[in-house]
């Protein structure tokens, strides 16, 4: 049974500046949560005024429900003996820096306050409906790695982080501006839903062998690590190959195959799985992983900001 030392500990270097709490939310993984709010707003740009307000509202909501998540999982990993100082690719707020886990844990709900509250601002000035998704989404976040079965031990993890990191804040972007839900929203969300997913499969790429050891069941660990860096690159293929096709057919123009400036990235990340072994090793293809999915976002954005404006 694998024990903790306490953040009390003389053994744990104590360090609490600003740069601590700065790591402690993953700000690398906020990205995540603005581009999909930027391209809600983009697609929407094309059929109404864009409220700077509810934008802004939305994108500081998903903010710090992303960052709540991340303090959710730094907590619950290190409570489950999956971090320790040794660990790579954490945030290392707890194991490394010695903030107490109670801390961690009440700023996360902290966040999630102060979300549920610019929630209300944004029911209000659309529709309440969206409380019981923006709960549920915040639900999502916590039983992430929370609770007795949280959704980073099971095969789900990808699929349950595309649709409420991607595909759903793309939608409710989109909805809080136009007020309604469109194919053309949905058919041009979708890459989105598979690249947060692609993240989250490539985080999993690299812990496969010390997930192995705590139990976890995750995707990568079922179709093996062949299998799931032959996933990622299909997730990419499909990304990249479904705005192709909404081009084709005409749903939207061929300026948004400004996307195709992000394909070294995608490239990059398989790349970088297939030649490197060690967690370390493969820390750059998993950020290129991420940025592919921003890059993708912001330029998706961008293309369709030039189509509705030229």
């Amino acid at each position: 049974m694998q024990t903790h030392l306490e953040p009390s500990s003389p053994h744990i270097e104590r360090n609490h500046g600003w740069r601590v709490w700065w790591q402690l939310i993953r700000p690398h993984t906020l990205t995540a949560a603005f581009a999909p709010v930027l391209l809600g707003t983009a697609l929407a740009a094309g059929i109404t005024d864009i409220s700077q307000g509810m934008f802004f509202a939305m994108l500081a909501a998903s903010l710090l429900i992303q960052a709540a998540t991340n303090m959710f999982n730094e907590y619950y990993d290190y409570k489950k003996g999956l971090d320790t100082k040794e660990s790579v690719g954490i945030g290392g707020a707890i194991v490394r820096d010695g903030l107490q886990p109670s801390t961690v844990l009440s700023l996360a709900f902290l966040l999630y306050g102060i979300a549920l509250f610019i929630g209300i601002y944004i029911c209000a000035n659309s529709s309440w409906w969206l409380a019981a998704i923006g709960l549920v989404s915040m639900a999502a976040g916590y039983f992430y790695t929370g609770g007795p079965l949280p959704i980073a031990y099971t095969p789900f993890g990808e699929i349950v982080a595309g649709f409420f990191m991607g595909l759903l804040i793309i939608l409710i972007s989109f909805y809080i501006q136009v007020g309604t839900v469109t194919v053309e929203s949905v058919l041009v969300a979708f890459p989105s839903f598979m690249l947060v997913g692609a993240i989250l499969l490539a985080n999993n790429i690299r812990d496969l062998e010390g997930d192995k050891d705590f139990g976890r069941k995750t995707l990568a660990i079922l179709i093996g690590r062949n299998g799931a860096i032959n996933l990622l690159m299909g997730m990419f293929i499909v990304s990249y190959a479904w705005i192709a096709i909404l081009i084709f057919i005409g749903t939207i123009t061929p300026w948004v195959s400004l996307i195709a400036l992000s394909l070294p990235k995608a490239i990059g990340a398989v790349k970088g799985f297939r030649t490197n072994s060690s967690p370390l090793q493969m820390m750059p293809a998993m950020k290129a992983t991420a940025q592919t999915n921003t890059f993708f976002g912001l330029l998706l954005s961008v293309g369709l900001f030039i189509q509705y404006f030229l």
